[in-house]
Formats: C-alpha cells, sequence, structure tokens
C-alpha cells in the first residue's frame, strides 16, 4: 500500500497532465471534472458505476447530480489536500465515462 501523504503542487500539476479536462482548485484543495451526458438515466448510471468504485476503493468524491451533468470533486481529508487516491480514483472515473 503507498504512503499517504499530500502531494506538492509540482506533483499535482504532473499528475494533471495524465487527466483530460480535470481542473485544481488550490482554495478547495480538490480536482473537479463535470461529465455531460445525453439524458438523465445515463447520467444516473455513470453516479451509480462511481458510487461501486467509490466504495470497492474505501474514497468517497462529492457529486453534483443534474439533468444530463455531474460535477465530480475529489480530495483526500485525511491529508488535507490530493494524494494518490484521488489520482487513482480520477482515472477509474474517466474509464467508466461512456
Amino acid at each position: 500500500m503507498k504512503d499517504l501523504k499530500a502531494y506538492s503542487n509540482d506533483e499535482i500539476t504532473q499528475e494533471l497532465n495524465n487527466l483530460d479536462g480535470w481542473d485544481f482548485n488550490q482554495e478547495s484543495l480538490e480536482i473537479s471534472k463535470t461529465f455531460t451526458f445525453k439524458g438523465y438515466y445515463k447520467t444516473i448510471a455513470f453516479v451509480n458505476s462511481i458510487a461501486w468504485q467509490a466504495q470497492k476503493h474505501i474514497h468517497h468524491p462529492d457529486l453534483i447530480v443534474s439533468f444530463g451533468k455531474c460535477k465530480v470533486s475529489l480530495t483526500t481529508h485525511d491529508v488535507n489536500g490530493l494524494s494518490y487516491k484521488d489520482f487513482e480514483l480520477a482515472h477509474i472515473i474517466e474509464s467508466l465515462y461512456f
């Protein structure tokens, strides 16, 4: 298991280079992305797939869900910043997007 520590700004920048469309908010110390869908059902299916993965990895993002959109925000509260858990789950979420 990897050491749970807060990433530096350089590490965050490096990780973000491997993720398309994710933004870093320095004030809230989180990364986020809004995913769009054609219809409510597809949005909810995506949310449910995130929920399953979040439970499996014991790392739970904040989700804002509306018709055809889901904003995903990730941070690691245990380190008061971003850690490998956030970027690992972000990559998994990207693989779930259809």
